[in-house]
């Protein structure tokens, strides 16, 4: 068996091939009996703790967000720490009063991904590989390679998987569209992902094919640091944080101050927003609620933390993302009693928020296109793959660039699994 590993930001995949066969996705299935192609990239610790450890229990993916929801506050939530792989000061993270490393965390998920696949079998995987983003972005827009890769392959060898390989994730999503073609293409492949959207030049196609080298094909690589969750970001920041009192004011003695902006920071992340929780933080919303200019989003917003709403409210944000796909507008709807919100948001409106995402992506295309001295129209195929393919204003950058009709989605969420357990497969035994 030969196993591919795709551990993303926002969800996981694993993909695995039987000798000569044709790769599948293993399906996920949680406790409650939910299946998925994927496994969101989450962790949930309670208080509870192993006997033989004294470590808080953890919970992992779909599992996790059930024991987040149940828990009253007293659960603690991770997730997207996938992206902590190049900061040199998060090395560890403290949990009910037992030490993570980064390392121990992402292992949780990969150990996850491993059993999934070996499930019923006595033989261990033949070979493994695993994806990685092209570029680790650090936030200060740095490169990080060698820290971040060092990182992440101690973290899989923590998982039991010292052996596992590392491939490109784009050049995984050209494996697994590579299987359809009857003829050689010059291909770019654009895998947008939650944390990063990479980019691959490569000639695919039944020439390459005999060669088995891929890296004999590549033409270059680039990756930019945004991606899905930055997109689903700027409409929380846009559209809904004011709902929650953003951008107001209240009177503090007889001066006119902002509602401090770090309260929005913590909506980055949908389950930051439970960090608000604490009695101090609340008592201060409260005063301010007493002066606000416009009171009742400072009642929302003590609502939304004290009743835990922070996941159903990016729910309902994602919808919104995933109905301008195909819509010119849509509602967003939030209705958890006592908060009832609504309010239409168009595409245009969307593709205004999320203008510097877009402007970056396509500016690491155009250098792509000019660091290997390929025009445009040498390009016979673009293959985008990811959720974030089907946005419209991610897709237009493409079609203004190659024409519409080059341009080819499939496998959204699982294209880099499957390509990876490919890329096992024709790596054969170590």
């Amino acid at each position: 068996m030969f196993v591919g590993m795709d551990f993303g930001t926002t969800n996981s995949a694993v993909g695995v091939v039987e000798d000569a066969g044709t790769a599948r996705i293993v399906p996920m299935t949680s406790a409650r009996g939910h299946e998925s192609a994927t496994l969101r990239s989450m962790l949930a610790f309670d208080q509870a703790v192993k006997d033989d450890q004294r470590r808080p229990l953890a919970r992992i993916g779909q599992d996790a967000i059930d024991a987040y929801l149940d828990g009253d506050g007293e659960t603690r939530l991770l997730q997207s720490f996938k992206s902590y792989l190049t900061s040199r000061t998060f090395t560890n993270a403290s949990i009910f009063n037992a030490t993570f490393a980064l390392e121990d965390l992402i292992a949780l998920v990969v150990r996850r991904l491993s059993a999934t696949a070996q499930a019923g079998r006595d033989a261990p995987p033949v070979r493994v590989v695993a994806g990685r983003p092209v570029r680790f972005v650090a936030e200060d827009g740095r490169g990080e390679e060698s820290f971040a890769l060092g990182r992440l392959a101690d973290a899989f060898a923590r998982a039991g998987l010292g052996e596992v390989g590392f491939e490109y994730e784009p050049i995984a999503a050209a494996y697994y569209y590579e299987r359809q073609l009857t003829r050689d293409e010059t291909v770019l492949v654009a895998d947008f992902g939650g944390g990063t959207s990479d980019f691959c030049l490569v000639r695919l196609g039944p020439g390459r094919a005999k060669l088995n080298r891929p890296e004999s094909a590549i033409l270059g690589t680039a990756g930019v640091g945004n991606a899905g969750d930055a997109l689903d970001r700027r409409i929380v920041e846009q559209a809904i944080a004011p709902f929650f009192g953003r951008g107001g004011s209240y009177r503090s003695d007889a001066k006119i101050l902002p509602i401090p902006a770090w309260i929005y920071g913590r909506f980055a992340r949908w389950h930051h927003i439970g960090f608000l929780g604490t009695p101090s933080t609340l008592r201060m919303l409260r005063e301010i609620e007493r002066t606000a200019d416009h009171p009742e989003t400072i009642d929302r917003l003590v609502t939304l933390i004290e009743h835990n709403l922070g996941y159903h409210l990016y729910r309902a944000v994602e919808a919104v993302k995933i109905a301008l796909s195909s819509a010119e507008e849509t509602r967003f709807v939030f209705r958890h009693p006592p908060l009832v919100l609504e309010q239409t948001i168009t595409r245009q409106d969307f593709e205004g928020w999320i203008a510097p995402e877009l402007a970056e992506i396509a500016a690491c295309v155009d250098g792509l296109l000019a660091t290997t001295a390929t025009p445009a129209s040498a390009v016979d195929r673009v293959f985008m793959t990811g959720g974030t393919s089907l946005v419209p204003a991610v897709r237009a950058i493409f079609a203004e660039r190659f024409g519409a009709q080059k341009l080819i989605t499939g496998g959204e969420f699982v294209s880099v699994a499957t390509g990876l357990a490919y890329r096992a497969q024709a790596l054969g035994a170590p």
